[in-house]
């Protein structure tokens, strides 16, 4: 396309409902349609698009936004939110791509590769230094979270479906999850607003000193001010009760500290400096999940333990997990990959082959985790929205806010 200014909102909307803006707003930076450039040639060092900001709930803390300690601390830590701003702008250029291709009848395999090379391209993938932060999940209907396809899994997109895809992106170990939710049938308005708000709520309530139980209960109270109808028949949107945001730290997606989406969870607070994923959750069914399906996510655990092992290719495959993703997640996808994960590390030689015997292995001595499909009950449909933010010393920065969600 021409030329555009700084003042392009763009032309193409996305093929799903509920998002705002459209696809090719990234143009107004330079960009090209579809994107090609790595995000970093397009904005000098320090001039990343910043976030949402706001005020930290509670009148204790109102004097944050003007003091100078609390600003100067801000700026003192600009080198990180830099890294953090320019991870969450090539999460919005990818996912602005990402909603301008997928339509029903997209093969999962393809939507997930295509979105996770982009990711690559506009990142500047660099091994550990940068890359994608775990797998796409493209979790269909009941199913909530952690599914992707394995490789040989055809699975194709419906116009019925309610797909959640969460992805992520890493700089120097600062991780940005961000999801949403891709629907094609308004029936499914109720559900998808239901998550949309209570996941903006949850984002309002944070702030410095706000217990995490609080949080919870703005989230599960405003989820289920909300009704879908479905064939007939009529749901109350159930906040899943088992699944939680979390704290983000570097080179381990879930941190220290769980936010849940329902009342009644722990009273921990919420800290300055701290990042965190809000993420919530809304189903029609039972609004708890639990493992099931064939397991596509694997990580290396934060702490893993130094174990011996005595099979070779277990030996391997670890050495292979250590340089490419290091405590990232990954999916077997990757694994068979010719670069095994990442091109800059192994160029078109890094497929490993034989592999499943050995990954079992790494799991039965407890230095990966599988982590399985999280579902709700089958016939259920589940929605999710996601957001990263920092709890930064004079106010809250939604990090990978967007003009989609």
């Amino acid at each position: 396309g021409a030329a555009v200014g700084p003042d392009f909102v763009g032309t193409t909307p996305a093929l799903s409902l509920g998002l705002g803006g459209f696809t090719d707003s990234y143009r107004r930076y330079g960009q090209t349609e579809p994107p090609s450039i790595p995000v970093a040639q397009l904005f000098a060092p320090g001039s990343f698009p910043e976030g949402e900001f706001h005020d930290h709930p509670g009148d204790f803390n109102t004097y944050r936004v003007t003091s100078a300690e609390k600003r100067a601390i801000d700026r003192m830590s600009s080198g990180l939110y830099d890294k953090v701003r320019h991870a969450s702008e090539v999460h919005r250029q990818v996912r602005r791509y990402a909603q301008s291709f997928i339509e029903p009848g997209i093969r999962l395999a393809d939507m997930c590769e295509r979105i996770e090379n982009m990711n690559r391209q506009l990142v500047g993938e660099r091994g550990l230094e940068a890359g994608i932060a775990f797998p796409t999940g493209c979790s269909l209907n009941h199913v909530a979270a952690h599914y992707t396809p394995n490789p040989g899994d055809n699975t194709v997109l419906s116009r019925d479906d309610v797909m959640k895809v969460d992805f992520g992106t890493q700089i120097d170990g600062y991780i940005v999850d961000c999801a949403w939710t891709v629907y094609f049938d308004e029936k499914y308005d109720n559900l998808v607003n239901a998550v949309k708000a209570a996941t903006n709520a949850g984002i309002a309530a944070a702030g410095v000193d706000v217990r995490l139980c609080d949080i919870g209960e703005v989230v599960q109270e405003t989820m289920e001010s909300y009704e879908v109808e479905l064939n007939g028949q009529t749901y109350t949107v159930k906040a899943i009760e088992n699944l939680n945001g979390h704290s983000i730290e570097p080179y381990n997606i879930h941190g220290g500290k769980s936010v849940p989406i329902v009342r009644g969870g722990p009273e921990t607070r919420m800290e300055e400096g701290d990042f965190f994923a809000i993420e919530t959750f809304g189903s029609t069914g039972r609004g708890r999940v639990l493992e099931d399906m064939e397991c596509s996510h694997y990580m290396k655990e934060f702490d893993a333990p130094h174990v011996p092992l005595r099979l070779p290719s277990a030996k391997k495959l670890l050495g292979h997990i250590n340089r490419t993703f290091g405590t990232l997640a990954f999916c077997r996808r990757w694994l068979e990959r010719p670069d095994g994960g990442s091109a800059t590390l192994h160029g078109q030689n890094g497929r490993q082959e034989k592999y499943l015997g050995a990954l079992k292995n790494l799991c039965a001595a407890g230095i990966v985790r599988e982590y399985s499909p999280l579902v709700d009950v089958r016939g259920s449909y589940t929605a999710q929205f996601e957001h990263t933010l920092v709890i930064g010393a004079s106010r809250v920065e939604v990090l990978s806010r967007g003009d989609d969600y």
